[in-house]
């Protein structure tokens, strides 16, 4: 495994790591909140994520395969999030090769994904849900642990 496709499974994994935070424990009536007319609600940001994720497996095989999906009920869209994310790095960890380069993976998909992972955090501040502060970059992300089991935070703060 190059170098750049261990770095991706990193960034994969940071993915999972600070969508699982936005993803549990959501108050009443999140999955469906609107900032405002015409923005996307969480439940409609994890559907366009995990399309993103479904893009980056095809790509990973070389194909340029786009499918757009109608967003399922909250817990059945998180399922899906979890699934995907863990596809997508078990394809990265397998000994095939990739179909598209590493970088190429991360400045499309991946580096999108985490953009709507921020969006998720500042959607749940906006309806009443905010999380804590932490500082990530002594949490215990490590690639391949992209499941709903992360790591507890090592240092939160309000």
């Amino acid at each position: 495994m190059s170098d750049a496709q261990s770095f991706l499974r990193h960034a994969v994994a940071t993915v999972a790591y600070r969508a699982g935070k936005s993803l549990r424990d959501v108050p009443d009536g999140f999955p469906d909140f609107s900032a405002f007319g015409g923005t996307r609600t969480p439940r409609q940001i994890v559907a366009h994520v995990n399309d993103l994720f479904d893009w980056a497996l095809h790509l990973a095989d070389g194909q340029q395969v786009w499918n757009s999906s109608a967003p399922l009920e909250w817990d059945a869209e998180v399922a899906r999030f979890f699934d995907v994310v863990s596809r997508f790095d078990a394809r990265l960890a397998s000994s095939a090769p990739l179909g598209s380069p590493p970088e190429r993976l991360f400045q499309g998909p991946v580096a999108d994904a985490l953009t709507h992972v921020g969006q998720l955090a500042m959607l749940r501040r906006m309806a009443g849900g905010a999380m804590r502060g932490e500082n990530y970059f002594g949490a215990g992300i490590q690639a391949g642990r992209v499941g709903r089991d992360q790591a507890a935070p090592v240092f939160e703060f309000d």
